[in-house]
């Protein structure tokens, strides 16, 4: 398995970093196209791995960066990026809609970052199902993972909560995931 960190697509969907773009002359659907482009000769130069993408919006220290729903982007990058595991950050608004998952095709997963390593406040089971369950209408169950949003330490200095929560988040995950899914054969 292959997990690349990709903080660039989420540069796509953010009116601002668009802007910045743009103020330099840069065409944001050709960057787009070069960086899919540059992103499948990895993972087409590995034959055999799986790889995974984290489209981040930011996380030094509780902070973040990018905002903006996947839809501007996710016909293009579901449908022709290369990776098999998509991890979005969906632990709140600026994420948008679950909509855009319908792009998503047939044998790749969807990771859902739906618990926050921002907060500390502990999401509930009950409230990562409701999310689970809406996210179901537009990509099948199967397709659906989870996971924090993003990385507890993305940074040296981490973030802004205890090791505790971060347990707790971690159980959280593994917790959520029996009640969805059931026990794997495995476990």
């Amino acid at each position: 398995y292959i997990h690349i960190d990709a903080p660039s697509y989420t540069a796509y969907v953010d009116e601002e970093s668009l802007g910045r773009m743009r103020s330099r002359g840069e065409d944001p659907q050709r960057n787009l196209a070069g960086s899919i482009a540059a992103d499948n000769a990895v993972v087409n130069a590995v034959p055999g791995a799986t790889f995974g993408i984290h489209l981040c919006r930011g996380n030094a220290a509780g902070m973040w960066h990018r905002r903006g729903s996947y839809d501007v982007i996710a016909e293009q990058l579901f449908t022709t990026l290369a990776h098999d595991r998509y991890l979005l950050e969906y632990d709140d608004e600026r994420s948008g809609g679950f909509e855009p998952l319908r792009f998503v095709p047939k044998g790749k997963i969807v990771v859902l970052g739906l618990i926050s390593t921002k907060r500390a406040r502990v999401e509930t089971v009950d409230e990562l199902r409701a999310r689970i369950e809406e996210a179901a209408k537009y990509i099948p169950l199967e397709q659906l993972a989870i996971s924090p949003q993003c990385g507890f330490a993305s940074v040296a200095a981490g973030n802004l909560i205890s090791m505790d929560d971060q347990w707790r988040k971690l159980q959280l995950v593994a917790d959520t995931a029996r009640k969805v899914w059931g026990a794997s054969p495995n476990q």
